[in-house]
């Protein structure tokens, strides 16, 4: 996977984006899709989770850059629930001419498949077209709960099985199956509380209703973090993160091997016209390569990915090989 550099971020982009309008519509737009070329009208992007969090967002990114250089308008169409599932089978059911494509996650895309027993999808039904970013997970606590490390909080679940409670947007996102694979390497037990969302889960964890840690995507949690009112453990990534470098990854926190990050990209019904796939794949990078872009995104703690549609698609076959042997140790399901 080519990856692309990135730089500080200049300006917060997270709330502005959380209030752009659905329909994202053209704004001094190039004159492009005339004559035959793609596209000749508007495109979908649905985004199998809620606005305003990490693929909502991501989402908004694209769709509005595609919206500016084609002058096509670009829809993004959130339809939430079941772990990303309703919103991948709407778009596997989609006809496939380049009109309605998804923004997928690791979780749905890798997870999914082996976490539910039946899905009303399957993963042959699409086809790689662009990966778009990758942001680690992070395991946080509320400024005042006593565990102060990772350590600290592997021996409390230790001494007390079953008391620790994680929350996480959801059964099958990389959250909650971050939150099974500690489990299985610490050889500890915390009880997962799924939310509908990473907003839910970092209200949960401000308010101290309820969770104990959080093991999540790590943007949205990176202000109050910032501001003093959580505290973050550990990242999931094998090298720490440039927006909170002084937080240790879990391995250098007790658990080696330890591998848990988020991912980003779109995919297409399978059949697309190759040129629409190549078109908007080429398109993509552009955007990921502007460096205004890269700070935009590191504001948001993502790193740009982009390559080619195969390199994608390389990505999501070992991820679902990867997860899938996560999901069966720790005997997770969501049926």
């Amino acid at each position: 996977m080519t990856l692309v550099s990135l730089r500080a971020a200049k300006r917060p982009i997270a709330a502005t984006l959380a209030l752009l309008p659905v329909v994202l519509l053209p704004a001094g737009a190039l004159a492009q899709g005339k004559g035959g070329e793609f596209p000749q009208r508007s495109i979908r992007f649905i985004v199998g989770f809620p606005p305003a969090g990490t693929t909502d967002i991501l989402a908004r990114m694209v769709g509005s850059h595609l919206t500016e250089r084609w002058g096509q308008t670009v829809i993004i169409d959130n339809r939430p629930g079941a772990g990303g599932n309703i919103g991948a089978e709407l778009a596997a059911r989609a006809v496939p001419d380049g009109y309605t494509m998804m923004m997928t996650t690791a979780g749905v895309s890798a997870i999914n498949p082996t976490l539910y027993s039946k899905l009303a999808w399957n993963p042959k039904d699409f086809e790689a077209v662009v990966a778009v970013g990758q942001t680690p997970n992070v395991f946080v606590v509320n400024a005042s709960s006593p565990h102060r490390t990772l350590k600290e909080l592997i021996a409390a679940a230790r001494s007390a099985p079953g008391r620790v409670a994680f929350g996480a947007p959801g059964v099958g996102t990389t959250g909650h199956l971050s939150g099974e694979l500690f489990n299985t390497m610490a050889g500890i037990t915390l009880n997962f509380v799924p939310f509908k969302g990473s907003a839910l889960v970092l209200n949960d964890l401000l308010t101290g209703s309820g969770i104990n840690i959080a093991i999540d995507n790590m943007p949205p949690y990176v202000p109050q973090i910032k501001a003093g009112k959580l505290r973050p453990l550990a990242v999931g990534t094998p090298r720490r993160s440039a927006i909170l470098p002084d937080v240790p990854t879990v391995a250098e926190a007790g658990l080696p091997g330890y591998l848990s990050y988020a991912w980003f990209g779109l995919i297409a019904p399978r059949g697309q016209p190759r040129a629409v796939v190549e078109r908007v794949n080429a398109e993509t990078n552009r955007m990921l390569a502007m460096p205004e872009m890269q700070a935009r995104l590191a504001e948001q703690s993502i790193e740009a990915m982009g390559g080619s549609a195969a390199d994608f698609q390389k990505l999501i076959d070992s991820e679902v090989q990867r997860w899938g042997e996560v999901v069966r140790k720790s005997g997770a399901k969501a049926d």
